[in-house]
C-alpha cells in the first residue's frame, strides 16, 4: 500500500474526529454530561465494537500477540490516548476553545517533526519545513476565527493543552513504531481498550451517568461517537500510520478542527469568517503538499 493511500486513510480519521464535537454538542443538548463522561463512553463503546470486530474477522491469535510481544508500549500509547482525551477536555473548560486547540493540536506535529529528525539524525527539509508552517497557521486562524470565550484558569489550561499535544505527540510517534509490525485491528483494539480502562477511574469523579443512556438521542449519538470516531478512526489512523510518516500524521490530523469548524458554521449558525476560510484554505495545501512528497521524505526506522 502507497504511503499516498495512508495519508489519505488519516485524512479520512481526522474529518471523523472533527465531527465528534457536534456530536458532543447534541448530548449536552439533551442533558449536562460531563465531557469526561462522555469521552469515557465512547471509548468503552469504540472498545467493544473493536473486539467484536477482532472476534468476527478471527484476528484474537493477532491481539494476543500483540499484548505479550509489546505489553508496556501498547498500554503507553492506550493511556496517551486517554490522557490527551482528557487534557483536552480539561483545557477548554479552563482556557477555552481557541486556545485549547491551538496548542494541543499545533503542538504534536512540532514534537513529532522534532522527534523524527533526531531518529534520522537530519534537520528538517526545506518543504517540510514550509507544509509544517502552512498547517500550524491555518490551524491558528481556524481556531480563532471559530472564537472562544475564553476560560477561568488560562495558566492550568495552557498547560493541559501542552500536557495533551504531548500525548498525541507520544500516541503517534509509538503508535507508528507498532503499527508497522501489527495489523492495524489489533493495535487499534488493544490502545482503546486500555484508553478505556485509563478513563473508568475518572468517572468515578464526574459520574457514570447509566441513567441518561434511556434517552434515545444520548445513546445512538454515544454509539455513533464510539463505533465511528473511535473504533473506525483509530483502525484508519494506524491503518494509515503503517505507510505514512509520523509527522505527516500528525499534520493531516488538522483535518479535525477544520471539520468541526466547517460543521459548525453550516449545522450550528456559527460563522467561519474570512481568517477561517483562508486557514482551511491553507491547512489542505499542507495535506496536498504531504501527498506530493517522496514516500521516503519523512520515513522513519521502526525503533528496536
Amino acid at each position: 500500500m502507497s504511503a499516498r493511500v495512508g495519508l489519505a486513510q488519516i485524512c479520512l480519521a481526522g474529518v471523523l474526529w472533527g465531527t465528534g464535537g457536534l456530536a458532543v454538542h447534541v448530548i449536552r443538548d439533551a442533558e449536562e454530561l460531563s465531557v469526561v463522561t462522555i469521552s469515557a463512553w465512547r471509548m468503552l463503546i469504540g472498545a467493544l465494537f473493536l473486539l467484536v470486530a477482532v472476534a468476527a474477522v478471527r484476528q484474537l491469535g493477532d491481539l494476543r500477540s500483540l499484548a505479550r510481544r509489546h505489553p508496556w508500549r501498547v498500554v503507553l500509547v492506550g493511556v496517551a490516548t486517554a490522557t490527551y482525551q482528557a487534557l483536552y477536555f480539561a483545557a477548554v473548560v479552563a482556557v477555552g476553545v481557541t486556545v485549547s486547540t491551538v496548542v494541543s493540536l499545533g503542538l504534536a506535529p512540532v514534537i513529532v517533526t522534532i522527534v523524527e529528525s533526531l531518529r534520522r539524525r537530519r534537520a528538517p527539509g526545506s518543504v517540510d519545513l514550509l507544509v509544517l508552517a502552512a498547517a500550524l497557521v491555518g490551524l491558528v486562524l481556524v481556531s480563532v476565527s471559530a472564537g472562544s470565550a475564553g476560560g477561568p484558569h488560562p495558566m492550568l489550561g495552557v498547560l493541559a493543552s501542552i500536557g495533551s499535544g504531548t500525548a498525541y505527540a507520544l500516541t503517534t510517534v509509538v503508535g507508528h513504531t507498532l503499527a508497522q509490525e501489527t495489523p492495524p485491528l489489533s493495535l487499534a483494539t488493544a490502545s482503546t481498550t486500555v484508553g478505556a480502562l485509563a478513563l473508568a477511574p475518572l468517572t468515578l469523579v464526574t459520574g457514570v451517568r447509566i441513567d441518561a443512556l434511556g434517552d434515545p438521542t444520548i445513546s445512538l449519538t454515544l454509539v455513533y461517537l464510539g463505533v465511528l470516531t473511535m473504533g473506525l478512526a483509530y483502525l484508519l489512523f494506524y491503518a494509515g500510520l503503517r505507510t505514512a510518516p509520523g509527522s505527516s500524521a500528525a499534520i493531516a490530523t488538522l483535518l479535525e478542527p477544520l471539520t468541526a469548524a466547517v460543521l459548525a458554521a453550516w449545522l450550528l449558525d456559527e460563522r467561519l469568517g474570512a481568517a477561517g476560510v483562508l486557514g482551511g484554505v491553507l491547512i489542505l495545501a499542507a495535506v496536498a503538499g504531504l501527498g506530493r512528497k517522496p514516500a521516503t521524505a519523512l520515513d522513519v526506522s521502526p525503533a528496536p
